[in-house]
Formats: structure tokens, sequence, C-alpha cells
């Protein structure tokens, strides 16, 4: 998959400060507490942390923060340069996106797609006439948009529902004397996560098995539909009109008859997975994360409930040998806590898998893209430190890779909880990343 090749228009609209328009004049997504190219160097030998280095790290770790644990690893020898209670287990944040994504990637690979099909309940005749409903049937995908939208949110990326349209026109369908159905069964009907009582959130579009402009009304990106499935299913029986179908008027929702799943009359599937992990790491979108949980759920227990995915990411991190309580996809709960230990250790091993390229190159890259793009810029982590931020009210953390001057690879993880000052926690982080870039 290309490295570092991204829609401009996407990095605006998630990186960009979250009130008012960004520095394009393009409208924003709801505001995401995370919001603010890997070259390895050879030039010597890696060497330990001295210990007045040790110290100040330490010391920095403090800052801004009541309570605090952290961990740097060489990666290469498996030797602690610097730790501060690295078996603390703390509140995350979105560092909980790095459990999901990981999941998501082994269990599914990084070349899946995700399939939004179209299904017939009826004869078609050879006229294009189909005597009967058609169903669209969604599978959870998160990128699932119209035109308009996606141009505004992906630049483009993503799955475009009047592209479906279009394959059924050139299937042979001309006329529906059924309803057009829309089928999200494939999930429950949950709209958010535990935090917010599992309703909608202001962090996270609401969740859907057949989701729509990642839970928002329109392009414009003001505010959130309440049902992303009947949107979705109105906006693809309006695309099927304007490509010159005839169909009733009303739309409906229900479950496809499994009598009518033999053979789909169309299919759409979306970008693959490493995309989506992308996505998700890179601008610690919640709304993908939450999404992918529940396909988690799907993939490993058929049941896509927020509950389930997470317990199959316990129980892979735990094989792992990085164990943690996960209970949403995205971290918006502070009921995720790791330790910096375990943290490192899922970093250290998934970067060995064979998704492992993929999965680092979810990351953002210090002072370039997504999350970390105006953090540590001119520093020694500028452009060597890929790595997920984790932000809730009182908690803060930092964890991922660096590529140091000797061309080691060195992993970190700085959990803060009790954070009484923000941007003093994130300097520090900063602070922290550049010398282990440093080195």
């Amino acid at each position: 998959m290309p490295t570092r090749l991204f829609p401009l228009m996407f990095l605006v609209a998630l990186a960009a400060p979250a009130t008012g328009a960004g520095a394009s004049g393009l409208p924003e997504p709801r505001p995401n507490p995370d919001r603010p190219g890997f070259v390895p160097s050879t030039e010597s030998r890696v060497t330990a942390l001295r210990d007045d280095s040790c110290k100040t790290m330490r010391r920095l770790a403090r800052k801004g923060n009541r309570v605090r644990a952290i961990l740097v690893r060489d990666l290469g020898t498996g030797r602690v340069l610097c730790g501060l209670d690295p078996a603390n287990r703390l509140s995350i944040a979105s560092n909980t996106k790095l459990f999901t994504t990981a999941t998501a990637l082994a269990e599914s690979g990084p070349d899946h797609r995700l399939a939004t099909r179209v299904y017939a309940d009826g004869k078609i005749d050879e006229d294009g006439v189909l005597d009967g409903r058609l169903y669209l049937r969604g599978s959870g995908d998160p990128s699932l948009g119209s035109t308009r939208f996606l141009e505004a949110y992906f630049g483009g990326g993503g799955s475009d529902l009047g592209l479906l349209a279009r394959k059924v026109k050139k299937a042979g369908i001309e006329r529906i004397t059924g309803r057009v159905m829309g089928d999200d069964s494939v999930f429950d009907r949950l709209r958010g996560t535990a935090e917010s009582g599992y309703e909608t959130s202001p962090w996270v579009g609401p969740l859907s098995g057949l989701a729509f402009n990642a839970g928002y009304l329109d392009s414009s990106l003001g505010s959130f539909v309440s049902n992303p499935a009947k949107l979705a299913t109105e906006t693809f029986a309006r695309q099927l009109r304007k490509r010159g179908v005839s169909i009733p008027r009303r739309i409906a929702m229900d479950t496809t008859p499994k009598s009518a799943r033999s053979k789909p009359v169309a299919i759409l599937r979306s970008p693959d997975l490493g995309w989506m992990a992308r996505i998700t790491n890179v601008y610690s979108n919640n709304f993908f994360a939450e999404m992918l949980i529940k396909r988690i759920g799907v993939s490993t227990a058929r049941s896509g409930t927020t509950a389930a995915g997470a317990r199959s990411v316990r129980r892979w991190s735990k094989r792992l040998g990085a164990p943690a309580r996960i209970v949403d996809g995205s971290g918006l709960s502070r009921g995720n806590r790791a330790s910096p230990k375990n943290i490192v250790k899922l970093l250290h091993r998934v970067r060995k898998k064979d998704f492992g390229p993929e999965f680092v190159d979810s990351l953002a890259t210090a002072g370039r893209d997504g999350t970390l793009i105006g953090r540590m810029r001119g520093t020694a982590a500028d452009g060597r430190c890929q790595a997920k931020t984790g932000t809730l009210t009182g908690v803060s953390a930092l964890s991922g890779l660096c590529s140091n001057r000797s061309g080691r690879v060195i992993g970190f993880s700085i959990l803060m909880n009790g954070v009484t000052d923000i941007r003093a926690a994130r300097l520090a982080q900063d602070r922290i990343a550049a010398r282990v870039a440093g080195l």
C-alpha cells in the first residue's frame, strides 16, 4: 500500500482546529480530542540511555499530571532504556485504537474489503422489470457515502453509493414493482458506546450496519442523522431514479430474506482494511474505530456488537502477550486500560507480523500528518517517530516507534492520568520522544 500519499482535503478536514473553518475554508467534522516518511538513520551503534537522560525523561513524564507510567525499549535488543512504573495499567484514551486496528488487521488481513450488496427478492423479466423488492444490505462499511460527502471528507476516497446504483442499472434492471429496502441487520442498532449511554455522541457519529456519510446528515458536516441506514436507502433510491430506474416512491427497512441472498445483483467493495486502519489511527477517527470493533464482532463471533468486538480484541491481545482491558473501539470510555509495558509489546510484536507494514503505516508521523502534524516539528522526532495520541479530560497518552540516529527502532509508551495541564503534558511527551529519536 502506498505510504504517505493521502488526500490533503481529508487531512485539513480532520487535523484542523475543532471550531471554525480550516485553513482551506473546507467544512470540518465534529471535534476530536486528539486533534492538535519513516527513513532510519545508520550513523552509529545504539547505546543505552545514559542515566541522566533517563532521569530527564522521568522528570518530564511528571509534567502536567498526577499519575504517569512510561517505558522506552530498544526493539532490536529488547533492552529497557528507561522506565517509570511500566507495568502500571492506566486509562489509555485513543491508544485503544492501536488494539482495535491491530486486531482487525490480524483477523481479516490488510487487503480485506467490505462489501455492500444489492439483492433482488423476485424475478427479473426480459424487459428488466423486477417483480418484487430490491434490498440494499450493509456490511458495516464506515466509508460508504455520497459523492459530495466523500469529496469533502476523504478527498474522494471511500465507497460511493452512486456507483452501486450505476451497477444495478448496468445489471439490466429498469423497473422495480416493490419497494427499495434498507438492511442494516449486520450490526445491532445501538448508535454509540458506553461513554454516551449507547446514544449518538458529539465525538462519534451514529453507528449502523448500513452507515452513510460517517453518520452526518450531508456534506456540510453540520449535524448527525438519527437513522443512517434510512438516509442511505433514500439516497440509493434517488440515485436509481436519477439513472432512469422506475421505483415506488417510498422506501422501507427490513432484513434481506435468506432466499434472496444466493446471488447479488450488484456489489460495491470498500477500500482495503489497511486504508481504514490509517484513517482510524493517523486522524484518530472515532467513527471508524467503533465501526471496526463491531465488524470484528461479526468476523469472530457473528455478532455485530461493541461488546462482542471488545471481547475479541481482549482475547487476541492476550494471545499476543499484550493484554489490555478494552471496552470500546475508540477509547472514549475511561474503562480502556493498559500498561506501557504491554503497549510497547503490542507495537513490537505486531510490527513483525505480515500485516506489520500496514499497521506501522497507520500511525501518524511526528511533524508531518494527522494528530501529530503540529507536534515535534524541528526536533529529532520530526519525521522519525510514528505514534498514536490519546486524549480525554484528565488523560493524555503518546505511544509509538522511533527510528533513532543509529538506525535502531525504539518502542515507547507514555501514559498520563490525572492530567491538570494538557499543554504541559503534551510538551513533555514530545520532548521525551525527541530524546529517544535523538540517540
